[in-house]
C-alpha cells in the first residue's frame, strides 16, 4: 500500500475528491459533515487500476486547523495538491505549499477541481500552482483537471486521477521493510473487548502481531505488546510500509496516548530534546523568532531556537521526542503561520559551554553531510559504539566495517588519532610510575581508565595490547625488564643462598636482616626472581621443578616425611611446597598421609627450568 495526503486551501474539494475516489466518507465527525468543513484528519482507501492499494489522509485546509494539517502531512510521502479552478491559488494554498517544501515531499500530483466552473477550464489555476510549487518537490508534478460532483466528464476525470496516481507511485522508492519502526500516532481510541487502538502511517519497518514495542508519550516510555493489526479495515498478522495501520496495543490505556506520541522499536531511537539543524526552506535562521512551535511527524512541540548562522542552529524542545539524522521539521509561529523548514544534522549534539562554542559548532555543521559521516562522528566523540551510530541514523544497518581512520575495539569504534593519543599517554604514565618506584606493582587499571577518560573500561585491554604493555593482577606494567633499585643487592644475596640450598627457605628474621619485606618480595616475584608460597615461604622460581625430580625418584606413593627428607628441608617448607605442586597438578593426594607424582613411571618429571 501507498499513502497519499491531500493538501490545498479550504473548500477547494479535497474531501470531495477523496470521497469520489474511494466511496468512503473521510469526514469522521458529525460537525464536519454538518458544516461541510474538514476539521481533523480523515482516512479512506481504494485500489488503483494497477491493483495497487492506496490510502488517503485527508487534511483540513482552514488556517485554524493548520496543526492538524501538518500532523497528516508529516509522516506521508506523497501528496495530492488540490486547487479549485474557479478560485485559483489562495492564502492557505501558500501554507500547504510551505509545508510540502519544508517536509521535502517530492512525489505527488496537482488536482485542478471544479474545472467546469472556470471559463478557461482551470488553465489559470494550474499556471498559478505551477509557479507557486516551482521550488518544491512538486515542480513538474503531473496535473489533472476534473469537475466534481456531477457533470458527465466527472468519471473521466477520476480515471485520470487514478492513472496519474499510479504513475506517480511507480516512481516512489520502496521503503525499507526491515529495521526499526517509528509510528507517529495520529489517533488513539478504545475498542470494546480489545482495548487501546492507535493509528498512524507506517513509513518504514514492519509491525507484527506479538511484537514488543516501546510507546513514547508525554509521560515517558512504557513497554507495550502488539495484540493485533489492521489495515484497510481487515486484520493482518504483519504489516509492511508504507501503510495506514491500526495497532491494538496491550499495556496502555487509550486516554494515556495521544497525537504526537510514537510507537517505537525498543532501544532503537535516540530520545532527545536538543537537535542541531540546517535550514532547508524559509528565511535565515537569524531572522526567525526564538520561540516557535516545531512540527515533526504528528507531533507539535514548543521549542526555542538558537541560531549559529543563517543556515544552522540548535532547537531545544519542551519535551523529548524520538528524532534522528535527516528528520524534517516544520517551524511555525502562531501569528505568522509556517516560518520555514529545517533538517536534523545531529540528534545528540555536544554541549556548548565556552565562549565561541556556537561559532565553532556552526563551522562543524557547515561541513557535515545530511547523510551522516560515521568517521566524522567517531572523530568528534573519540569513541562510540556502532549501535549508537545506527540509532542516531548516521550508520546504515548493513555497514559492518569501520571507516578509514577508525579502530574497532571491544565492540567500540575509536578514532585512530584518539587511540594513538590514549596509547601514548598510557605508556608515559606507566613508565613514570615504575621509574619513580621500581617496587611498584604498576599502574592500577582503574587509574588508567580515569586517566584516559575512557567511555567504557572494556576499551582498556585492547589499548594495553596496542601499547605493548602487560596486565597482571589488575596492574599495568611495561614488558621490558624492570630493576629492583636499592633492593637488587639483597635479592641477589638471597638468590645466591637459595642456589646453594634450594629448599632452605629463609626465616622471617633472615629476610628482615636483608631488608626484604612484603613489598620488596612481591616486586621480586613480579619480575620472576622469587616464588612466594603461603606461610612466608620464599624459594627460587625453579624450586618446584627441582623438587619434582627428587620426588619422582621416591617409591610411589610417598609420605610428607619422605618428601621432607628427600628435599632436605623442614615441615614449614615442605607442606606449602607440596600443596603448590598439588595445585599445579604435578602431584596428587592418595590418602591423608600419602601423595604420588602424577604420571609417575610414564615419563620424566619436569626439568628444573619448567616451573616458575
Amino acid at each position: 500500500m501507498f499513502v497519499v495526503a491531500t493538501a490545498g486551501h479550504v473548500d477547494h474539494g479535497k474531501s470531495t475528491l477523496v470521497r469520489a475516489l474511494t466511496g468512503m466518507e473521510p469526514d469522521r465527525w458529525a460537525e464536519e459533515r454538518r458544516r461541510g468543513l474538514t476539521i481533523d484528519l480523515g482516512f479512506a482507501w481504494t485500489t488503483l487500476p494497477s491493483g495497487r492499494p492506496v490510502a488517503f489522509v485527508d487534511v483540513p485546509g482552514h488556517e485554524r486547523f493548520l496543526g492538524n494539517m501538518l500532523a497528516g502531512l508529516g509522516p506521508t510521502p506523497v501528496v495530492c495538491f488540490v486547487v479549485a479552478a474557479d478560485e485559483g491559488w489562495r492564502a492557505q494554498s501558500d501554507d500547504h505549499r510551505d509545508a510540502v517544501a519544508a517536509l521535502g515531499i517530492g512525489h505527488g500530483l496537482i488536482a485542478i477541481t471544479r474545472a467546469d466552473r472556470a471559463a478557461d477550464g482551470g488553465a489559470r489555476a494550474l499556471a498559478q500552482a505551477r509557479e507557486a510549487l516551482a521550488t518544491t518537490g512538486l515542480a513538474g508534478a503531473p496535473a489533472v483537471h476534473l469537475a466534481l460532483p456531477g457533470p458527465p466528464d466527472s468519471a473521466r476525470g477520476l480515471d485520470l486521477v487514478r492513472q496519474a496516481l499510479d504513475d506517480v507511485l511507480d516512481g516512489v522508492p520502496e521503503p525499507p521493510a526491515g529495521g526499526r519502526v517509528r509510528l507517529w500516532i495520529d489517533r488513539s481510541f478504545p475498542v470494546t473487548g480489545a482495548g487501546t487502538v492507535v493509528t498512524g502511517t507506517l513509513a518504514a519497518g514492519t509491525l507484527r502481531r506479538g511484537d514488543r514495542m516501546e510507546l513514547w508519550t508525554a509521560d515517558g516510555a512504557r513497554d507495550v505488546t502488539v495484540r493485533g493489526l489492521q489495515t484497510r479495515g481487515g486484520p493482518q498478522p504483519e504489516i509492511a510500509p508504507v501503510n495506514r495501520v491500526g495497532v491494538n496495543v496491550r499495556g496502555a490505556a487509550a486516554n494515556q496516548v495521544g497525537r504526537g506520541d510514537t510507537l517505537l522499536t525498543p532501544e532503537a531511537w535516540p530520545i532527545t530534546t536538543t537537535v542541531d539543524v540546517r535550514r532547508v526552506t524559509g528565511p535565515a535562521l537569524t531572522d526567525v523568532p526564538a520561540t516557535l512551535t516545531v512540527h515533526v511527524g504528528t507531533a507539535a512541540r514548543p521549542a526555542r531556537l538558537r541560531p549559529f548562522d543563517d543556515d544552522h542552529g540548535r532547537l531545544v524542545l519542551d519535551r523529548p521526542l524520538p528524532l534522528t539524522l535527516g528528520d524534517r521539521m516544520v517551524l511555525r509561529e502562531p501569528s505568522r503561520g509556517i516560518v520555514g523548514g529545517v533538517r536534523i544534522l545531529d540528534a545528540d549534539p555536544p554541549a556548548l559551554r565556552r565562549r565561541g562554542d556556537g561559532t565553532r559548532r556552526a563551522a562543524a555543521l557547515r561541513t557535515l553531510p545530511v547523510a551522516g559521516d560515521p568517521a566524522f562522528e567517531v572523530r568528534r566523540r573519540g569513541a562510540v559504539r556502532p549501535a549508537e551510530l545506527l540509532r542516531l541514523g548516521i550508520l546504515d544497518a548493513e555497514t559492518a566495517e569501520p571507516p578509514d581512520g577508525v579502530v574497532a575495539s571491544a565492540g567500540w569504534w575509536v578514532d585512530a588519532a584518539t587511540h594513538a593519543t590514549w596509547s601514548r599517554r598510557l605508556i608515559d604514565r606507566v613508565t613514570t610510575v615504575l621509574a619513580a618506584d621500581p617496587l611498584s606493582a604498576g599502574l592500577p587499571e582503574g587509574a588508567a581508565v580515569d586517566l584516559l577518560g575512557l567511555p567504557n573500561p572494556a576499551l582498556l585491554p585492547g589499548l594495553v595490547v596496542a601499547s605493548g604493555l602487560q596486565r597482571s593482577g589488575g596492574q599495568l606494567r611495561t614488558r621490558e625488564p624492570v630493576g629492583l633499585g636499592p633492593t637488587e643487592q639483597a635479592i641477589a644475596a638471597l638468590e645466591t643462598r637459595l642456589g646453594i640450598s634450594p629448599f632452605a627457605a629463609p626465616e622471617a628474621d633472615d629476610l628482615a636482616a636483608l631488608g626484604l619485606g612484603v613489598r620488596e618480595l612481591a616486586a621480586a616475584e613480579r619480575i620472576g626472581r622469587l616464588l612466594r608460597l603461603p606461610d612466608g615461604v620464599v624459594l627460587l622460581p625453579n624450586a618446584p621443578a627441582r623438587a619434582m625430580r627428587l620426588l619422582a625418584a621416591l617409591p610411589q606413593p610417598f609420605t610428607t616425611s619422605a618428601a621432607r627428607t628427600a628435599l632436605d628441608t623442614t615441615r614449614r617448607v615442605v607442606i606449602p611446597l607440596l600443596e603448590h605442586l598439588d595445585t599445579r597438578g604435578w602431584t596428587r593426594r592418595v590418602d591423608t598421609g600419602h601423595r604420588m607424582v602424577v604420571g609417575a613411571g610414564r615419563g620424566s618429571p619436569p626439568r628444573s627450568g619448567d616451573a616458575r
